[in-house]
């Protein structure tokens, strides 16, 4: 099996991040389950948002788009308190148009040890990275060499 980096962008392999998660393993953390949630974001994985969604504010279904594609998460802050938690992300997406940024105060919940995605306040803003500025897609490159 070729090692795959994680989409979270933990620096690890995702079968050693968030492929667990993804497969059944409760999150240990608020943060753990938002960088599985982003992962699944990025991988189409819309069974999985489902079922880490807290079933009192989960939506019936969920419809991802598929010219959407996710491809930069940044924690800014992550707290737990008992059986509660927040996390303070930034999360990057790249669409036909360009990209636009998502941040949002999420709020998780921890029910029979397993953490769930309860809501969040959000804001969308529209990125516009210089030429000369590293590319927002990941690849180390300059956004006038990569997808500018």
């Amino acid at each position: 099996m070729i090692p795959m980096p994680c989409p979270c962008r933990s620096g690890k392999d995702y079968s050693q991040c968030c492929q667990p998660l993804h497969d059944g393993q409760p999150a240990a953390s608020p943060e753990a389950l938002m960088r599985s949630r982003f992962s699944a974001f990025a991988m189409g994985k819309a069974d999985y948002l489902l079922r880490s969604w807290h079933p009192g504010t989960r939506p019936d279904n969920l419809s991802l788009d598929d010219k959407e594609h996710w491809v930069g998460l940044t924690i800014i802050n992550a707290s737990e308190d008992s059986d509660r938690g927040k996390v303070h992300f930034q999360a990057v997406s790249q669409e036909p148009h360009g990209f636009t940024m998502l941040e949002e105060i999420s709020n998780f919940v921890r029910e029979e040890g397993h953490w769930f995605y309860v809501d969040g306040e959000t804001s969308v803003s529209v990125l516009k990275p210089g030429r000369n500025d590293p590319c927002l897609c990941g690849s180390g490159k300059k956004f006038k060499k990569c997808c500018a």
